[in-house]
């Protein structure tokens, strides 16, 4: 199980200001492995509860509350990652846990007995959660990111775009996914990660773009759509 503690702050941008900000932190920080001239893809599953606990425990801003989702970044990937994410006031918890491929698929089909065949506590944990609570799958994100890291603080930039979403075909693997959009194409969401205080240096880029911290959950603006609400 891989368990990441930090805080987190996302901003709105426009394309301009996604450009200048790029730019200028290309200059100081690394770009992530995983780049590509138009960043990497990022498409999740999110499971809920029948009634929705973990959607509307957001809307009404619960402050300890999860979300549960299945991850990958290549539909040819051989594996994947069910992640818990948890959000305890300023603080976000990710704990993962890196799955084969057929026990995905397995996964998206609402059978979580293949955890149990993993010699790992997470697994278990999850097992009981899915299960206990009547977990199922919901929603399937996909966007487009780019990211840029610093060792000092584990400190994690990203712009995330092209944010599309889908609830009538839940396999992940599927690289025909018919898609559709979810929230404004002609604007970027800038993610701000960081463990304990963020490099002054970093603080003062990000405070180039005169935003204000929102709150936004990738997962409900897909929900949102599907349920009628207006993005």
């Amino acid at each position: 199980m891989k368990k990441v503690l930090r805080e987190e702050k996302k901003y709105l941008l426009s394309y301009r200001g996604y450009y200048s900000l790029k730019h200028s932190l290309e200059q100081v920080l690394i770009s992530d492995e995983h780049n590509k001239k138009d960043g990497y893809m990022v498409r999740s599953l999110y499971f809920d509860t029948l009634d929705n606990k973990d959607y509307n425990e957001k809307l009404e801003g619960v402050e300890k509350r999860r979300k549960i989702r299945l991850r990958i970044y290549d539909t040819k990937a051989e594996t994947a990652f069910l992640e818990i994410k948890q959000k305890d006031g300023m603080y976000q918890e990710k704990r993962s846990l890196e799955v084969t491929r057929r026990d995905a698929k397995e996964l998206i089909h609402g059978n979580y007995q293949v955890l149990l065949n993993y010699d790992n506590a997470f697994a278990e944990e999850c097992y009981a959660l899915l299960t206990e609570n009547n977990y199922q799958p919901k929603t399937v994100v996909e966007y487009q990111r780019i990211a840029f890291i610093a060792k000092e603080n584990n400190i994690r930039i990203t712009f995330d775009s092209n944010i599309r979403a889908t609830e009538s075909n839940f396999d992940i693997f599927d690289e025909h996914l018919l898609l559709y959009p979810v929230f404004y194409q002609d604007q970027v969401i800038l993610e701000v990660k960081y463990n304990g205080f963020l490099l002054s240096y970093v603080k003062a880029l990000v405070n180039q773009c005169n935003k204000s911290p929102l709150s936004v959950s990738k997962y409900c603006l897909a929900r949102k759509v599907s349920l009628g609400f207006v993005y």
